[in-house]
């Protein structure tokens, strides 16, 4: 506990256990932003807004001021606060459903806004605290409890590929996509938290990450097979990269 408490300081609660499925990706997930937090030195003055869904859970384990939103609106509660506080950190928690389907139109407009808070998306391709219904994200075929045949992209559209929409927005400044498949990818995605995070400190302007994860629960798969199926079909649709990083530039100058 006392080497866990050299990372995570007063940011994360060590004592409070997670509420997460075994295996959800959102502990993962919850962790690095706690990780950042606290190697910035920002928890006094972060404030999470969280969306409705396990999303919404994260913040009760972490020694942080926090607003929950409704569902969807989260983005827009950010820019609300920021312009209020201008001085403090802002960033959304939220689900694929969230985010992607009913908060479509206040994330993107956030983008293209150009305030500096963050948004962060964790993806788990479906909508999991209510029952694995298909989200915006469901892979084509994938069975879900609302596509009992699988999902018919000719019926339901294609899977939705949320950071390609924003890159090209003048206002995004940090635009990345990681995975928790394994260790690898967790370091590339710590990494991607602290630069968006270290971008909105800068006041360069929008950023977002979006996290590939498991809903071992969601996938009615065993812990294992649902990261493995994770790797091997979530990954190779949306594949983790860097689509924008406009803070080297900026460093440059």
């Amino acid at each position: 506990m006392q080497e866990l408490a050299k990372i995570y300081g007063e940011t994360l609660l060590l004592d409070k256990k997670f509420s997460y499925c075994p295996g959800c990706g959102h502990g993962i997930v919850t962790r690095l932003v706690a990780e950042a937090i606290e190697a910035l030195g920002i928890r006094k003055r972060t404030i999470s807004v969280v969306g409705i869904g396990c999303g919404g859970f994260s913040h009760h384990y972490m020694e942080i001021d926090a607003i929950e939103a409704m569902h969807g609106r989260a983005p827009a509660v950010a820019v609300g606060y920021k312009v209020a506080k201008p001085e403090n950190i802002v960033y959304t928690y939220q689900g694929d459903g969230d985010c992607s389907a009913i908060g479509l139109a206040e994330l993107l407009h956030t983008a293209n806004r150009g305030m500096p808070v963050t948004c962060f998306m964790i993806n788990n391709n479906l909508f999991g605290m209510t029952g694995g219904q298909m989200s915006p994200s469901t892979l084509e075929g994938q069975i879900t409890s609302t596509t009992p045949n699988g999902r018919d992209v000719h019926q339901h559209g294609y899977p939705l590929r949320v950071p390609e929409m924003m890159a090209d927005m003048h206002g995004a400044k940090y635009v990345a996509r990681e995975s928790v498949c394994d260790a690898k990818s967790i370091r590339k995605a710590a990494s991607s938290v602290r630069k968006a995070l270290d971008c909105q400190m800068k006041g360069l302007g929008f950023s977002f990450v979006e996290f590939i994860v498991p809903c071992p629960t969601g996938l009615k798969l065993s812990v294992p097979d649902s990261y493995k199926w994770n790797k091997e079909k979530m990954v190779e649709y949306f594949k983790p990269q860097i689509f924008k990083n406009e803070m080297e530039q900026n460093d440059e100058n």
